[in-house]
């Protein structure tokens, strides 16, 4: 469990730099990403989990 909360603290992390970071551009992609259909946004949400999911394999593996 002390694992899972550290893994959903480093998202947490990831997922707010750009955000603190870049708030203008952030803003801007929002913008792009309501103008995109929905079977797109699907698509790209589906590599990004692949992308992490071989992420996590792989790192797991080599350790």
């Amino acid at each position: 469990m002390k694992f899972f909360i550290c893994v959903i603290d480093m998202v947490m992390i990831v997922e707010g730099l750009p955000y603190f970071a870049f708030p203008g551009k952030m803003k801007e992609m929002v913008q792009v990403l309501i103008g995109l259909d929905d079977a797109n946004l699907r698509r790209f949400g589906f590599v990004l989990m692949a992308a992490g999911l071989f992420i996590v394999y792989f790192g797991m593996k080599a350790s």
